[in-house]
Order: C-alpha cells, then sequence, then structure tokens
C-alpha cells in the first residue's frame, strides 16, 4: 500500500480554475493564485494499512490554468539532512499514471483515486490528506520557504564589488530596476582569471511556459563555461536546467528553489592554463547552489554551447545572459585568486 500510495502522488495535476492568461511575474503581488500553492512541503506520511510513520517532502510545481504536478521526496527536501536520493529518484520513475484532481475552496477531488476513497485538502499552507474508510489523516505536510545560507554574503577583502544595487555602472549594458536589481544581458567591464564568485538571483513566476522558456538566464565564467539560471524546481536535474553547466554536466542535486525565491551561486573557478598558446590545462569549477555543492572540481573540456568568449589564455569577463525573460540579480562580487 506505500508504494501504490506514493506513486499515485508522484505526478499529482491539481485544477483550481478555468483557463487563466499567460503569467509572467517577478514579485509575488502579480503572481496570481497558483503561486500561494507552488512551493515546498514538508511532513509525515502513515499509510492507512500500516503502523510506521515516515518523513515525506513533496514539491508542487504551477504548470499555469491552475494546473499543478507534485514531485515526492523520501526523508526530507533535496539538500537537506536525511533525504534519500536513490529512493526519492526511484519515487519518480515509479509512477504508473496521472491522478488529477480539483481543488475548490480548498478541497480536493481525486477522480483516479475514487476507488480508494481518498479525499484531501491544501488550507493555508497545509496539505491534508484522508483515507476514507478508516477516516484516519494518513499525511500532513506544511508549506516551508528555504533560504540560501549564503544569502546576504559580504565580499571579502580585496574582492571586486560588480553590483551592491548602487550603480550598474560596473558592466556593459548595465540597467537597473526602480528597486534596485540588476536586470539580465550584461557583461562585466573587469575580466578575470582564477576567482571566487558570489551572485543572487531571482527567476520569474511563469507558469504557462515549458523548458527553456521558463525564465532562463545563464552566469557565464570568464564568458565561457555556463551554470544555467532557469526555473527548473522540482525537475530531474539536467545539464540544461538550473545547476546544470550547459552541455557538459548535469548537477549532483537539482538545489533549485521555486521561483520568485532568492537563490544564490557560490563558484570557485580555475582558469584553463596556457604554455607557448597550447592548452595544457582544462578549467575548473566549483558550484554551490542554495548552500549545497552541485558540482565538485569539475573538469571542464571546453567551453559551453553557445559561449560568446572563445577559450584562451586571456582573463575573460563575468557575463549575464539575456534569454528573454525577466531574471533580476543582486549583490554580486568577485574575489581574483
Amino acid at each position: 500500500m506505500t508504494r501504490h500510495f506514493i506513486v499515485a502522488l508522484l505526478v499529482l495535476v491539481v485544477s483550481t480554475a478555468a483557463a487563466q492568461a499567460e503569467v509572467v511575474a517577478i514579485s509575488p503581488a502579480d503572481a496570481g493564485p497558483d503561486f500561494a500553492i507552488q512551493g515546498e512541503y514538508v511532513g509525515k506520511l502513515t499509510p492507512p494499512d500500516e503502523e510506521m510513520t515516515m518523513q515525506i517532502a513533496i514539491q508542487i510545481i504551477a504548470l499555469g490554468d491552475g494546473k499543478f504536478q507534485i514531485i515526492p521526496h523520501m526523508g526530507g527536501l533535496p539538500g537537506q539532512e536525511g533525504w534519500k536520493k536513490e529512493e526519492s529518484l526511484a519515487a519518480r520513475k515509479d509512477a504508473e499514471k496521472d491522478a488529477q484532481f480539483t481543488l475548490v475552496d480548498g478541497k480536493m477531488q481525486i477522480p483516479s483515486m475514487k476507488e480508494q476513497d481518498i479525499s484531501g485538502t491544501i488550507i493555508d499552507g497545509v496539505m491534508k490528506i484522508v483515507d476514507g474508510d478508516s477516516g484516519k489523516t494518513v499525511m500532513t505536510l506544511k508549506k516551508v520557504e528555504r533560504k540560501s545560507p549564503t544569502l546576504g554574503a559580504k565580499a571579502p577583502e580585496g574582492a571586486v564589488v560588480l553590483f551592491d544595487g548602487t550603480s550598474a555602472d560596473e558592466f556593459k549594458g548595465g540597467r537597473m530596476t526602480d528597486d534596485g536589481l540588476l536586470m539580465e544581458g550584461v557583461t562585466s567591464h573587469k575580466t578575470f582569471g582564477d576567482f571566487t564568485l558570489h551572485i543572487e538571483f531571482l527567476l520569474p513566476f511563469k507558469p504557462n511556459a515549458r523548458g527553456q522558456g521558463r525564465g532562463n538566464s545563464g552566469f557565464y565564467a570568464q564568458g565561457r563555461y555556463e551554470v544555467q539560471m532557469l526555473d527548473s524546481f522540482a525537475l530531474e536535474g539536467k545539464h540544461n536546467e538550473c545547476g546544470g553547466i550547459y552541455s557538459i554536466k548535469d548537477p549532483d542535486i537539482n538545489m533549485c528553489f521555486p521561483p520568485l525565491s532568492w537563490q544564490t551561486y557560490d563558484v570557485d573557478f580555475t582558469a584553463a592554463r596556457y604554455e607557448n598558446g597550447e592548452k595544457v590545462k582544462n578549467a575548473r569549477m566549483t558550484v554551490k547552489h542554495n548552500g549545497v555543492t552541485i558540482h565538485d572540481d569539475v573538469e571542464l573540456p571546453r567551453t559551453t554551447t553557445a559561449a560568446p568568449v572563445k577559450e584562451s589564455a586571456d582573463p575573460g569577463p563575468i557575463y549575464l545572459q539575456n534569454h528573454g525573460n525577466p531574471v533580476r540579480y543582486r549583490n554580486i562580487w568577485v574575489a581574483p585568486k
């Protein structure tokens, strides 16, 4: 029963309302009603035919037009102590069919699970699932909002502050919003060899979009090696999703927070080495996403696809890609090594 119950929740699609206009929001005030449902939930699962209670977490992805997808995780959320990576990946891949339900005044109707007589609610950030035969609440989860432990990290002595909210002058094409955030599509005037970098970024809420159209940008070390910035919340975690080294390597863990959350990359970069005009050592990169290591001293055998700067012995700029989406940045600094 436990496995079947978890599988039934795997790709749960929630319908809250009739079709809505396409949403592109960079603040919760403009995001619409679905924004309040999407996110991360943590709690306990006790299947009705078992006494054992297990820690479980779910991530709810907004898909637009009042629809959602649920991804379960065993032991906690990705990156948390207790998260069971292999069991969570198996649960994701073990789904047999979609289970659709509507959400009216917080109540869930689940037609495809009717034979199990299961009902549920999502009210004020709390999801409850009740077994109709026993009347027992088999699952209670509360919505949580995680924050990166490196948010607000201060630039160390000797670092180059590229953006602190006062001016975009350190970037070619630098533009700021009225509330002091850096906009996408900029290249630093200064160039760098080996460095440590901190950047904070916010991805828009675009529930109707899919794949690369869902809040897309990217951080390029030296303008050559891209770490994707993309709303890939709750997806598997591929090289072309958030945290991926584009066209080279998947992140070890998908640590993407829900859209409209401030997120961080902390990057340790070592440039390629050249002798007599020939490359003798590839560049290397360690990346922490929201405080969790997702790339550990990864070798970069070439530039990533569509990099604006060719590989060479020369230092290169920090480039933040414009991919037609309103991505925002703050607190950017680089400490040369």
